[in-house]
């Protein structure tokens, strides 16, 4: 593949530092690995190691308590595991393989008994992660990770009938495939706050949380698409955008980076639609202070995940990819 540049982003967000708890977090995310039988092979332990959760975690919680941070870290450090098995192992070629396995989770997420390493970690996580949260913050995570968990399907069905998205389909299918809508959940816990339904329900919220995850999904695809081209990978948006237009993939790349700034454009909009639609509802007091926390911690959570991307070795250097799927992937979701 010819050398691609990447195109200059207008990045209108300050950086709001990193967690001071990263290293604390790296350890415990590797020892939770590890209690959890979650034995990677050498070359998915190298994988993990050039992804770096914890640099993701600490960049868009800065101020997250450790067990918080550590608690977010272990599940980001789960979703990369499915991630890589889903995209590159045989469970995201074969559907009824696929299906099965998402299956499983999803019962798992509803309380069902956990079967294997993958499903064990998985109920773990939902335990600590629920404890004291209220039944309405559990339903919207729930609604988020499952969302997330059944793009692999659709992907996986799309695959083998040699099918590729619209680009207009596709953008719906990134807002739950690039899994930020649980992480923007998560934020409430170590933000203190547990939005009412109504709250959640302001258009302009919905559009504030749709352009932070839009911007995250076509970041992320604009630093993968190399990688995920050697693999044959097609679910992009540089991909789609360069198959669309019957272009170069250069002129698909600059495209996407003109996207990404206008998405960023997007948030601002949405925040200042926010902030009106607060005073036609008359929204003040506890709700008020929360929909304005999530405004301004939503602004570093962009600028956090767009920073990272410059900096894991996971887009930073794809031509160290690995291409023998057998050595990287664990089995995890084997029939």
């Amino acid at each position: 593949m010819s050398q691609i540049v990447l195109p200059a982003f207008h990045m209108p967000f300050q950086s709001t530092g990193c967690n001071p708890g990263m290293e604390q977090t790296r350890k415990a995310a590797w020892e939770w690995a590890d209690g959890n039988d979650l034995l990677l092979s050498p070359m998915a332990r190298k994988k993990m190691l050039r992804t770096r959760p914890e640099l993701w975690i600490s960049l868009v919680f800065p101020s997250a308590s450790q067990q918080h941070l550590d608690l977010f870290c272990q599940w980001l450090f789960w979703a990369f595991l499915v991630d890589d098995e889903f995209d590159d192992g045989p469970a995201g070629r074969d559907p009824r393989m696929c299906e099965e396995a998402i299956a499983r989770l999803v019962d798992v997420l509803d309380g069902a008994v956990p079967n294997g390493p993958m499903e064990r970690a998985l109920d773990g996580l939902r335990m600590r992660t629920c404890q004291g949260r209220s039944p309405r913050w559990v339903r919207q995570f729930r609604r988020d990770t499952v969302a997330w968990l059944w793009t692999y399907y659709a992907e996986a069905v799309e695959r083998a009938a040699g099918q590729v998205p619209t680009r207009a389909d596709f953008v719906k299918h990134r807002r739950d495939s690039v899994a930020m809508q649980p992480f923007l959940d998560l934020h409430e816990i170590t933000a203190g706050i547990d939005l009412p339904e109504s709250a959640r329900s302001l258009p302009a919220y919905i559009a504030l949380r749709n352009a932070v995850t839009d911007h995250s999904g076509l970041c992320n695809d604009i630093c993968s698409f190399e990688k995920e081209a050697l693999l044959g990978y097609e679910h992009n948006a540089v991909r789609l955008l360069q198959r669309d237009r019957r272009c170069t993939l250069q002129q698909a790349v600059d495209e996407a980076g003109i996207q990404l700034g206008r998405i960023a454009e997007r948030v601002q909009r949405a925040e200042k639609e926010l902030a009106d639609e607060m005073d036609a509802a008359g929204i003040d007091g506890s709700t008020r202070v929360a929909l304005e926390r999530c405004v301004r911690d939503y602004r570093g959570l962009v600028r956090g995940d767009f920073d990272y991307h410059a900096r894991a070795e996971r887009y930073t250097r794809p031509d160290l990819v690995e291409l023998d799927e057998r050595d990287v992937m664990s089995g995890y979701f084997a029939a």
